[in-house]
């Protein structure tokens, strides 16, 4: 087959394939962690954002129309910075053959060579090694070498064959890849989903049968109702989300008007939006009336999704009302009485409490590998409400999907660079409720952020080793800056030791010990006396957080 050009229908073809090419390495990938804690999901990330852009993407011939929708899906259900990445890939093979009902081969090789532009672009630090690398090399060399383009099958195995070779570099470019004897998993990635495009031209299909898949095929786990019952005060109403099919057949209303569907719903609720597309309509809206908006809207049409959420529950929840862990992924507070809100990633009921008890509007629980879409952080957007938003993202791997919200919203939006849970404990702590100036409190917020050093501490998922010291399996280490510096025997010793590493560590006055799910809560008193012992002006907190992957982390300020 030498195919001269890729129409909307066949490049659904072929990302589909490709979907199912990444799908079966998806355990691979996450397998291939580069740091000693079990916390490795690419693969679950660059799949679950491929899947969120093809479920909407529409039946079409016409290419530029597909390709809108899948870069559409991409970008709000991008989840981790591999996924991110890969949706920004795909936003920039979008914007290139965004006029382009068909394209040929040169016009895929400048969407590539777009595609990889637009991805450095929306990475503030891009870090050679990795995905960005792989892609951007692979097509570049893929152009240099070939002075005639025959066929789209001609372009994308040489693009395939050199992203290869550049993938066996990157432990060269990335000395941690070396040290962990992998290369980029990000690119793995890729390259097996640009493969199983290419394989679909060729008549060579993938097939994935395992359910297991982490996100898409788990149920929903069942809400715990014990927080609210027969005693319960009903005070913050639901959320209520749906997509609205218009119908023209009777006895539906043929005189659908956007503004004032909107000015009558304002009426039941607030935190609405409403977006329409043709002939459907997507609401958001938090009411105590759900009865009234269901039977107007059904004057127009019927329901193609719905869902409605018991917000007290949450909220119920959040504030510690039971002692069963949280089981939403986002934490909802009452509409902000100020022009500022604040959202906040976490895992862990009991940073959840915390965060809530700081003043945090809106939280969003990622999870123990801390990963979240963009779509969800719009969500959190849309609920608070407010004309400024600060967004506290809490981890590297939140930080482009944080940014991407931010950018796609159109609001007031700041995105703070708080990279540990620690830093975003301490901004929300120097955050000044009650001012009006939005501009001092974010301000605050960011000399909070800065101020702290962080210290996290878990067990090896697997022996490693780092800058000449050896990590054993099981054992603990603590990560300082980004890089592994001490292993230890027991938590105690790799606590203690790693603080006394903290560089100017006798000019910290505060130490925030944050215990994960897997600490033991009898170590605290051996941990108090021994910094008490070692720092007697450092003031000790400690906090039950209920953070997965890390027993224990450490913020000082």
């Amino acid at each position: 087959m030498n195919t001269k050009k890729v129409d909307g229908r066949l490049f659904a073809e072929m990302v589909n394939n490709g979907m199912a090419a990444l799908r079966s390495v998806e355990k691979e990938l996450n397998a291939m962690n580069v740091f000693p804690v079990a916390d490795g999901d690419t693969g679950t990330n660059m799949l679950t954002t491929l899947m969120n852009g093809i479920k909407p993407a529409p039946d079409t011939a016409d290419l530029s129309e597909y390709l809108q929708a899948l870069s559409s899906g991409m970008l709000l259900g991008a989840r981790g910075n591999s996924g991110v990445i890969l949706s920004q890939i795909f936003k920039g093979i979008y914007l290139e053959l965004s006029k382009c009902s068909a394209a040929t081969p040169v016009e895929l090789r400048n969407a590539f060579i777009r595609g990889y532009k637009v991805a450095y672009e929306a990475v503030i630090q891009p870090q050679e090694g990795t995905i960005l690398t792989v892609c951007r090399e692979g097509i570049e060399l893929a152009t240099h070498h070939m002075k005639h383009i025959p066929d789209v099958e001609t372009l994308l195995k040489s693009y395939l064959s050199f992203m290869e070779i550049i993938l066996a570099r990157t432990p060269e470019l990335l000395p941690v890849l070396a040290e962990m004897e992998v290369v980029d998993s990000g690119g793995k990635g890729y390259i097996a989903l640009i493969r199983g495009m290419a394989d679909a031209l060729d008549g060579v299909y993938h097939s994935y049968t395992d359910n297991s898949f982490a996100i898409e095929s788990l149920p929903e786990p069942m809400p715990d109702f014990s927080s609210f019952g027969a005693e319960s005060v009903f005070a913050e109403g639901y959320c209520m989300e749906f997509i609205l099919q218009l119908l023209k057949a009777a006895p539906y209303l043929q005189t659908f008007n956007e503004k004032a569907f909107i000015t009558r719903l304002e009426e039941w609720g607030n935190s609405l939006v409403v977006v329409r597309d043709g002939s459907r309509v997507k609401v958001h809206i938090h009411t105590k009336a759900p009865a009234g908006i269901i039977s107007y809207a059904q004057e127009f049409g019927e329901f193609l999704t719905f869902k409605l959420e018991n917000m007290q529950l949450q909220h119920n929840e959040l504030l510690g009302n039971t002692d069963n862990p949280v089981n939403d992924r986002a934490g909802y507070a009452p509409p902000v009485v100020n022009s500022l809100a604040t959202i906040a990633a976490v895992n862990g009921s009991g940073l959840m409490k915390t965060f809530k008890e700081l003043g945090c509007d809106y939280i969003i629980e990622c999870g123990p590998t801390m990963n979240a879409s963009a779509e969800e952080f719009i969500k959190a957007i849309n609920a608070v409400n407010a004309e400024h938003t600060v967004i506290l993202p809490g981890n590297p791997n939140l930080m482009l999907a944080a940014k991407q919200a931010a950018s796609i919203s159109g609001r007031d939006i700041r995105v703070l660079e708080s990279k540990t849970i620690p830093e975003t404990y301490f901004a929300l702590a120097m955050d000044i409720h009650d001012s009006e100036d939005h501009e001092m409190r974010v301000e605050q917020m960011r000399i909070g952020c800065q101020s702290v050093e962080t210290l996290l501490v878990a067990t090896a998922a697997k022996t490693f080793s780092h800058n000449g010291l050896s990590f054993p399996e099981n054992k603990w280490g603590v990560i300082y800056r980004s890089e592994p510096i001490i292993s230890s025997e027991n938590p105690i010793d790799a606590v203690i030791e790693g603080i006394k590493r903290v560089k100017d560590i006798d000019d910290k006055e505060i130490c925030l010990l944050i215990r994960g799910k897997n600490g033991q809560r009898s170590d605290e008193t051996a941990i108090q006396d021994q910094l008490e012992q070692l720092f007697p002006l450092m003031e000790c907190t400690v906090i039950d957080g209920g953070q997965q992957i890390f027993d224990w982390i450490i913020g000082l300020a």
